[in-house]
C-alpha cells in the first residue's frame, strides 16, 4: 500500500492510500490546506484544531451542495428522458399515421391507374 507525505497547515502527515490513488489523495490535501489558508486569512489565529475543524466543515458544505446538485440534475435528465420518450412515441404514432395516408393514396392511384388503362383500352 502506497505512503504519501502531506503538508496541512504546516504540518506533514505520513498517509497510506490505495494503488493508484497517490494523486487523488495529494489533491485533496493541497485543497484541505488551501481552506485552512483561507480561513487563517479571514480570522486570524484562531487556532489549528479550530481552523482545521473549520476547514472540515466547509468542506462538508461543498460536499453536500454537490449531493444537492446531483439530485436536482438527476432529476432534470429523468423528467427530460420521460419527454423523450413521449416525443418518441408521438413521433411513431404520426410515423404510422402517414405511412396509412400514403398506402391509402397509393391505393387510390393504383384504382385510378387500373380505371385510366381500362378507358384507354376501350378507345
Amino acid at each position: 500500500m502506497p505512503q504519501v507525505n502531506v503538508t496541512i497547515n504546516g504540518k506533514t502527515y505520513r498517509m497510506a492510500c490505495d494503488d493508484g490513488q497517490e494523486a487523488h489523495l495529494e489533491g485533496l490535501a493541497d485543497r484541505l490546506n488551501e481552506i485552512i489558508g483561507q480561513l487563517r486569512q479571514s480570522f486570524g489565529e484562531i487556532g489549528d484544531q479550530r481552523l482545521t475543524v473549520m476547514a472540515a466543515i466547509t468542506m462538508g458544505d461543498d460536499l453536500a451542495e454537490a449531493h444537492r446538485r446531483i439530485r436536482r440534475l438527476e432529476a432534470e435528465l429523468a423528467a427530460i428522458n420521460e419527454t423523450k420518450t413521449a416525443v418518441i412515441s408521438r413521433f411513431e404514432e404520426s410515423e404510422a399515421s402517414i405511412a396509412r395516408a400514403i398506402e391509402q393514396a397509393a391505393g387510390r392511384l393504383e384504382g385510378l391507374a387500373q380505371k385510366l388503362v381500362a378507358v384507354d383500352k376501350r378507345d
